[in-house]
This record gives structure tokens, sequence and C-alpha cells, in this order.
């Protein structure tokens, strides 16, 4: 169900702050979650790239990751990290921002502009653990709030990685007439077991880090970096390829390389840069994540009907995502009897490939969003947003 502004209710406001956009929604328009629960006041953070054209039909919506922010492609002005997917979306990349309208939203639960378990509660105190539990269909809704707040009606195009990609199912998923294209990569419909265990991990160091608090360091000041850092690390090594996580063993460099977590000059270290409680939240929505669940436990029921088309990325090396689960994706898309292509890239980097120079893929995603493009009748952009 789309998540509507209520007629009457006061217009979003757009504040900067740190060279961080968002967008405020008053507590007459209320954010509904999965829970029943209702969620207010909301505020999403967002970034922008290119320009909207006139009949408003290039927007492209990129979905980041778990550890990703909204600042996809220029440097982050609060951490001081480059965009994370500088060989995907800029001047002349596959989604080309002389070409088309490039949305990014700091993901709902977040840590960078978009209310979360670190934003302030009623009483002026960070929510903490009383912020409510939320999905990934969640995190789309709130998504779909901050696109029609924008004006926006339909987008030419969902895509994300990894928790993205789930992201981009859901938006093909629950509002099919309002995406004309969907690219998921190296993303699955449901999260294997081998990441909710690493997750699980992660989220325990977390909370036996004596500076958690409870879940109410932020209201004390102090941060628990023992604890992320450790989560930080079973992310990373999920994001290595088989290989490359045998050979650090042998050297003693997955601990030298992931627990230590020393940041570049002018950056800051993981638990300066994403809240803890984010990754709780964030991490156990991917956890829940299930596509097929509300539609009889047959995947292609999510799409069946739609008009969406479909691109599917997968990389060989990937154990975080293995291709069998974007070859399942891929399946039920053709149960469906929607179009779609499967691309599956040779690569032995592990889930780092969908973030790194990679041409094959660069080249394949390219050839996706111009002939999806091409039959929406987009050509170069030169409206103004």
């Amino acid at each position: 169900m789309c998540a509507m502004i209520q007629a009457g209710a006061a217009a979003p406001r757009v504040q900067a702050a740190g060279g961080v956009r968002a967008l405020n929604f008053e507590p007459s328009s209320p954010l509904q979650l999965s829970t029943g629960e209702r969620l207010a006041p909301l505020t999403i953070g967002f970034e922008t790239y290119g320009a909207l054209n006139a009949d408003q039909s290039n927007a492209v919506l990129v979905c980041h990751s778990l550890g990703s922010d909204q600042f996809v492609a220029s440097p982050n002005p609060v951490t001081g990290r480059p965009a994370w997917w500088p060989h995907i979306v800029g001047p002349g990349r596959p989604i080309d921002t002389n070409r088309f309208f490039v949305l990014c939203s700091n993901v709902l639960g977040g840590s960078m502009g978009t209310t979360g378990p670190g934003s302030p509660a009623g009483d002026g105190k960070p929510y903490g653990l009383r912020f409510p539990a939320i999905t990934i269909a969640d995190i789309v809704r709130a998504q779909s709030m901050l696109i029609e707040a924008l004006g926006i009606e339909t987008l030419f195009l969902a895509i994300g990685p990894g928790m993205g990609g789930m992201q981009a199912l859901q938006w093909a998923s629950a509002y099919p007439k309002r995406v004309f294209a969907c690219a998921t990569v190296a993303a699955a419909a449901r999260q294997a077991a081998h990441n909710v265990a690493l997750a699980e991990l992660g989220r325990q160091a977390i909370m036996a880090d004596p500076e958690w608090k409870g879940g109410g360091y932020a209201a004390l000041g102090v941060r628990p970096a023992g604890g992320c850092s450790v989560a930080r690390a079973a992310s990373q090594i999920a994001s290595l390829s088989a290989q490359e996580v045998r050979t650090r063993a042998q050297s003693s460099a997955i601990t030298e390389a992931l627990l230590t977590d020393a940041p570049e000059a002018g950056q800051r270290g993981y638990a300066e840069r994403f809240d803890a409680n984010s990754y709780l939240y964030l991490s156990r929505a991917m956890d829940r994540f299930d596509l097929a669940a509300d539609f009889g436990g047959a995947l292609a029921n999510a799409f069946r009907g739609a008009a969406t088309r479909h691109g599917v990325f997968a990389f060989s090396g990937d154990w975080r995502f293995p291709v069998e689960e974007s070859r399942a994706i891929a399946r039920a898309l053709i149960a469906a009897g929607v179009e779609a292509a499967y691309v599956e890239i040779q690569s032995e980097k592990g889930h780092d490939a969908a973030y790194g120079h990679e041409p094959g893929f660069e080249a394949a995603l390219t050839g996706f969003v111009d002939t999806a493009a091409a039959a929406r009748g987009l050509a170069l952009n030169t409206g103004g947003f």
C-alpha cells in the first residue's frame, strides 16, 4: 500500500545541517510500520545528483546496503568517507548523473540524518531500544513518503546491492506501477542462514560490550567501540571471497586488517560513523526479510502480473550472497512472466565485487539501464529540479 501524505497535513520541510539534507515530516504525517505502530515525527536524510526532467521520467532510486549511507556518488561531509559506489553512479557511469536524477536516502533506522534509535524521542532523549522494530518493508515505505513529498510519482529505476537489493525487490513487489525497472545486485529475497548467524554474532558482540549500557550509551556519551569492531569484522569477512578468507587467515591478516578498523586520514572509525543500535535494528530487519512469505511461500507470486522489468546481477565468488540466491530470484521472475535478465559475473573478489571496479558488471548494468531507458523513451535530460 502506498504511504500517502495525508490531505491537509503540514507540508514536509527540507533542512540542511553539516552537509546533510533531510526532509522533516510532522506528527500529522506518521509512518505506518509493519508492527501496526505509527512513527512520528519522522526525518529522512537524503542526497540527490543530476536533474529531474520535465516529465519526471528519469528518477533513479539507489538503495544503500547495511553499512553505507546516502552519499553514493560524493564524499560524506560528516564522516569523511568517499563515495561508496563511484564506479556505478556519476557522470558517464552506468547510472549517468548527466542523464538521470539520482536519489539516495539514508534508511529508516539509520544514523545519517534519518530517524533511528539514535534520534531524540518525545522526551528529548535518544530512542535507544525504545525505537520500534522495523522491517525492509518499513524502510521502503519511508522512501515512498520521501519520493512523493519531492513530487516524484514514478521511478525509472530502483537499484541496490546487498540490503539495498532487498529494498529494490520490495519496491518492485509493493509498488509495481511506480517502478519501471529494478536492478538487484548481489542480494537475496531471503536472508541466508550463514548471514543470520554472522549478524547475530555481531549483535551479541555489541550487546556484550560494557559501553553498550543496555542500549543507552548515547545518553551517557560513550560508544561500544569494541563490540562494533567485532560486528564490522564479521561483516567484512563475509564480504571477502572464500580464497581471500583462507589467505588472510593463514597470514593472521584477518585480525590485523579487520578488527583494528584504523580509519584513513580525515575519516572516522566505524563506531563513530555508524550507530551501534542502528546495526542491531537494520541487521534484524535483514534477517526477517522473506519476500515470499507474504505470498504463500511462492516468490513468483510477489511479482506476478507486474510490468516492471528486472535485471538480476550476481558474482561467482560471492559467498555472502551466493549466486544460487540470485538465480532463485531470476527463476521466480521468469515464472511470474515478467521481463527479466540474469547476469552472473565471474569474479574472485567476493561480495566486495559489487562495490569496486568490475568492468564486466559495469558493462552489463550499462546495457540493462540503456535498454530500459530506450523502452521508456528517455533522452539526455535537459530539465532542472
